[in-house]
């Protein structure tokens, strides 16, 4: 047994003061950051070992191995900056049932008819099981090998007698190494089973994809260091009552890590939406008070996304602030905005503000079209036609300026919009077509509401035609 006075200790680099354990100061000399620990172990010196093989240039190095090769799936090609990266080892993450083992299906099975050998292994589902869906979406090919493995040995093994150029594991959380104590799906065991993965990869120039579970709080279930070990981290987020997905790239070491991949589900799989900005508006013969236009920007995509509001009478003490696509507490400071600094009575009232085809608004140039539609409820007043609203507020009634103006006009143009409501300070450039409104307070955009023909609604009847302002 090691002796009682053989125990490490602190001292005062100062002083030679001692205490058993590390504080901050010096409890005689009062010094700041001079205790130190005495008598610890002392780290072991590496010796240096001749390498295999020899540092040399950069402009040596060979720019053909690391060529993309596209997968066949070109929104997702779109994300991942133009193709998969031989060696390159990609995480997918999303909720349940939002479609994730369907897309990699799609992928693994185009990758395949491009006459690349591909491996699917999956840990959830049997390989019949597997069979059946890839028969619903067309998907089966003769390049296209299935394997149901929940051992990391054995999947390495399936690697080495098939020799695919792209693997694809579905699950990262059902696979296990038996080397390593702890259940699958367990952060000792999710580490090295990635690590594991990623050390093939690199060593065959294979690509990977990792399909990932999420947390109850959307954050990508295991270590952090999952993460860290991968090239690539993709978020595959949807609303569950619409067809309409999103592929965001979240961590890109070979290419922008911004950009957005949009898709569909139907009845035979997922399909690609190359032009996803018709989804999320609605097609009127005539304007409609407490609607909005707006453009945001996901990644470098623009996207048309309309608000919708509607202000009523509450019937509580305390009056209800529901939001559905848009950020709550972000709805709640443009609401006091507008009652500060446009003298437009809410605080009394209900407001509902929600988003068309289950679009997520969080690009503050959406704060404009936001304001807008609920000044429009709220006083019963119709906005301009065909015209779109771009701007932040900020808290002092003020427009701010926003990035991308000239590419989210040239979209709304596009699609047939023919004003836009910008900043005073936007800096954009002139779109044929588009007649801009510079504005730089929010109580200047509103002077635009216009009478609405509409009769009268229950609470205008009520309290008069000026009681929302």
């Amino acid at each position: 047994m090691a002796k009682a006075g053989t125990k490490p200790g602190w001292a005062c680099t100062e002083c030679g003061w001692t205490t058993a354990r590390w504080v901050g100061r010096c409890g005689e000399c009062q010094a700041w950051g001079s205790v130190t620990e005495v008598g610890a172990p002392k780290l072991k010196q590496v010796r240096a070992s001749t390498p295999d093989t020899r540092a040399v240039p950069i402009g040596e190095v060979s720019a053909t191995e690391a060529r993309r090769a596209l997968t066949g799936v070109g929104e997702l090609d779109r994300v991942l900056g133009g193709g998969l990266v031989p060696g390159v080892v990609v995480l997918l993450a999303g909720e349940p049932g939002v479609g994730k083992s369907t897309l990699l299906l799609e992928v693994a099975s185009r990758w395949a008819k491009n006459g690349h050998r591909t491996l699917y292994v999956t840990g959830e589902e049997s390989a019949a099981q597997v069979r059946l869906r890839a028969g619903r979406t067309d998907g089966v090919t003769d390049e296209l090998y299935l394997a149901s493995e929940t051992d990391l040995g054995t999947i390495l093994g399936h690697v080495e007698q098939v020799g695919p150029s792209l693997m694809v594991i579905d699950s990262i959380q059902t696979i296990g190494a038996a080397e390593v104590e702890g259940s699958p799906g367990g952060v000792s065991q999710v580490r090295e089973v990635t690590a594991g993965l990623v050390r093939v990869a690199k060593r065959r120039g294979m690509a990977v994809i990792i399909i990932g579970h999420v947390t109850k709080d959307g954050a990508i279930a295991g270590p952090r260091m999952l993460e860290h070990l991968v090239d690539v981290v993709l978020s595959f987020d949807g609303d569950r009552h619409s067809g309409f997905r999103m592929v965001r790239g979240v961590k890109n070491r070979f290419g922008p890590a911004d950009e957005v991949g949009c898709f569909e589900m139907s009845e035979h799989g997922i399909v690609e939406v190359t032009d996803p900005s018709g989804l999320f508006t609605t097609e009127r013969d005539s304007p409609t008070p407490g609607t909005c236009v707006t453009v945001t920007l996901e990644g470098q995509r623009p996207l048309l996304a309309e608000v919708q509001a509607l202000v009523g009478p509450t019937m509580d003490q305390h009056p209800q602030r529901v939001t559905h696509g848009v950020e709550r507490s972000r709805v709640q400071m443009i609401l006091a905005i507008l009652q500060r600094h446009a003298a437009i009575r809410l605080h009394d009232r209900d407001v509902y503000v929600s988003t068309v085809g289950g679009a997520r608004l969080t690009d503050p140039a959406a704060d404009l079209a936001i304001a807008l539609a609920v000044a429009s409820a709220a006083r019963n007043a119709l906005i301009p036609e065909r015209t779109v609203a771009l701007g932040e507020l900020g808290l002092a009634g003020d427009l701010r300026r926003v990035a991308g103006v000239s590419r989210r006009v040239s979209e709304a143009h596009r699609l047939g919009f023919t004003a836009a409501f910008v900043p005073q300070n936007a800096q954009l450039e002139t779109v044929t077509g588009v007649e801009l409104h510079r504005m730089g307070r929010i109580a200047r955009a509103l002077e635009w509401l216009g009478p609405s023909h509409r009769p009268r609604t229950i609470d205008e009847a009520a309290v008069g035609p000026d009681a929302a302002i």
